[in-house]
Formats: C-alpha cells, structure tokens, sequence
C-alpha cells in the first residue's frame, strides 16, 4: 500500500474494511444485491489520541464495527471509513 495523505485527528482512526463475504458457510454463493456491508476492517491510521483518553487501537488492528459506523470515503482508489474510536466494539 502506498503512504497515506491522511491523518486522523483526535481519537478517531481510519478503517479499510474487509471485503464482504461472497459465499456462505453452505457454499451458496451471494450476489452483490444482497451482501452485506461488512462490520470488520483493518486499521490504517490513527489519531493521538485526545489529553484523557490515549488511542487504545493501532495500525494493523483487526476490528469490528457497528453496521453504519463511521464515515465512507474513498482515497487512491481505495475505500475507507473513518470514525471515532469509541465506534469500534473490539480488537479480533
């Protein structure tokens, strides 16, 4: 990956997420139509933090989110979310 031009401020953290699961534990493939948006990423960029509270995640962190956490953008190319700290429910 290349370096990113972002940096989170604060506590909030920037996610790639995971892609979405495409065939179920069945075998059954699912169409794109009814995937759903995926609730697990990886972090690639993450705030200091703010004076009470210090950054509990880091870079690399795989973590889960809620369903409509955080705000979607798109940089080079790629998608990504960014959202506070508190928005994430934990490390996996």
């Amino acid at each position: 990956m290349s370096k990113l031009t972002i940096k989170p401020l604060a506590d909030r953290v920037l996610v790639e997420p995971l892609a979405a699961e495409t065939k179920t534990a069945s075998g059954i493939y699912i169409p794109d139509s009814a995937k759903e948006k995926p609730q697990q990423g990886k972090i690639v960029a993450v705030g200091n933090g703010t004076k009470d509270e210090p950054m509990t995640v880091k870079i690399g962190d795989t973590v889960l989110y809620g369903k409509f956490a955080g705000t979607e953008l798109k940089l080079d190319g790629n998608d990504y979310l960014i959202m506070r700290e508190s928005d994430i429910f934990a490390i996996l």
